[in-house]
């Protein structure tokens, strides 16, 4: 049995305009231990569908699906008392732009122990000694002096790391690392993977990564859905996927690509059109 299975998974937005579909019957499955990145463009859908199956999309929001499993247990049905006992325990998630989302009137020590709290019976002393074995894991220097830093005193690639931290507090099952390294420069994000599949690896947990970045998917996952306007284009083994893949899409992305380049410039999405919109017909 699959860790998460999500099927035919829905999600409309109410807006001025009427309602905007965000995601048209996609699938997901996770199996423990597995690292699985979604990839696509902004605004395919990615993050909607991963903040859906957390519970975490506003009002506006219409959420539908055969299927929303974690573990055997059905999300759809749960209670606003139960998912909080699921959801900073056995799933978390790493959100975009650590700075939005720390909370700017609290320094790091208290918004990693607030989950401690919430989720464990640790005393208050273990959680203090909980919170500097996280920041050591997590490659922060000085924790002693750091967990009584405000997000504003860190720098950005101190505030992911308290963000993996705050994720990874309570053991979970599952990680969400929603683009892990946005925002981040080109060494720090490399460190930002390597801390993550370390992570991955040391403890077991399945990793869901959430990138538009093909070199990332590459380094990190061992299986891949591509995602295109809220529909799953492609799924594959990430080998078969980067050698041989099927839709005209996937081969956008992967000829985008620098290292793919073979012209002046870069081809675009725009290039593909024809082929794309004749897979799509043939769907």
């Amino acid at each position: 049995m699959a860790l998460l299975e999500i099927r035919n998974l829905r999600v409309e937005f109410d807006t001025a305009k009427g309602p905007f579909r965000a995601l048209d019957g996609v699938d997901y499955t996770v199996d423990a231990g597995e690292v699985l990145a979604i990839v696509g463009e902004s605004g395919s859908g990615k993050s909607v569908a991963m903040l859906a199956t957390m519970g975490l999309l506003p009002g506006t929001a219409t959420i539908t699906a055969d299927k929303m499993e974690f573990e055997g247990l059905d999300l759809r049905t749960l209670t606003p008392k139960q998912r909080r006992k699921v959801i900073g325990k056995d799933i978390s998630m790493i959100f975009q732009e650590p700075i939005a989302s720390l909370n700017p009137c609290f320094t790091a020590g208290y918004q990693l122990e607030e989950a401690l709290k919430v989720h464990t019976s640790l005393s208050g002393r273990q959680r203090r000694d909980r919170v500097l074995e996280l920041m050591r894991s997590v490659g922060i220097p000085e924790p002693e002096r750091r967990m009584n830093s405000f997000p504003h005193q860190m720098s950005g690639g101190q505030c992911q790391r308290v963000m993996i931290a705050m994720a990874i507090a309570c053991a979970p099952k599952l990680l969400i690392a929603d683009e892990p390294t946005t925002a981040l420069d080109v060494t720090i994000q490399k460190q930002i993977l390597d801390l993550l599949m370390k992570l991955q690896r040391d403890s077991g947990m399945a990793l869901i990564m959430i990138t538009h970045d093909m070199g990332v998917v590459a380094e990190t996952a061992d299986r891949v859905i591509v995602q295109y306007q809220g529909k799953k284009m492609e799924e594959a083994d990430v080998l078969s996927l980067f050698e041989a893949p099927k839709h005209p899409y996937t081969r956008a992305l992967l000829a985008a690509l620098p290292e793919n380049a073979t012209g002046d410039r870069l081809p675009t999405v725009s290039d593909f059109a024809k082929s794309f919109a004749a897979e799509e017909g043939r769907a």
